[in-house]
């Protein structure tokens, strides 16, 4: 028969079983369990530490990107100030220079109508001696030889009408 099996040797395998039980109880509960929950809390206490890390690295990272849009929003409203500004100066430059043109121009308009009419009121003075002259080359055509004060009378008597 198998000795495990054999019921005369129980009592005695029953102590040796007491025995190992013991020596590994109080090896397990002295040495490897004190070990096994130091490395968990050393786990424990690093994972923790890391949780923290990240936290204030996150904390870290939210505050970073709100100063970045705060100074992306002050950016934005100078650069839009700076355009402002820029056009207004166009602006009135412009202007400035849109005056200076059209004062020009007024100044040669003028001056034109001034020569225009000078023009027109010599062209006009010219106008009765050429009428007079054609008028007399006509009537000694047509009737003989006149006086050139007799034409001229007529032609003013005319030009009046």
């Amino acid at each position: 028969m198998f000795p495990p099996f054999d019921p005369s040797t129980f009592p005695s395998q029953l102590l040796w079983l007491a025995i190992t039980f013991g020596v590994l109880y109080v090896l397990m509960s002295k040495i490897a369990l004190p070990r096994i929950g130091g490395i968990l809390d050393d786990r424990k206490a690093r994972i923790d530490a890391d949780l923290a890390a990240a936290d204030a690295s996150r904390q870290k990272t939210d505050a970073a990107i709100a100063a970045y849009e705060a100074a992306l929003a002050a950016a934005k409203a100078k650069a839009q100030g700076i355009a402002n500004e820029s056009r207004d100066a166009i602006q009135a430059d412009i202007a400035a220079k849109r005056t200076a043109v059209e004062t020009d121009l007024s100044a040669k308009v003028a001056e034109a109508e001034a020569r225009i009419g000078k023009t027109k009121a010599e062209a006009l003075t010219h106008v009765d001696e050429i009428a007079t002259e054609t008028a007399q080359t006509v009537v000694s055509q047509l009737v003989g030889d006149v006086s050139a004060d007799s034409v001229r009378a007529a032609v003013a008597k005319v030009s009046k009408e």
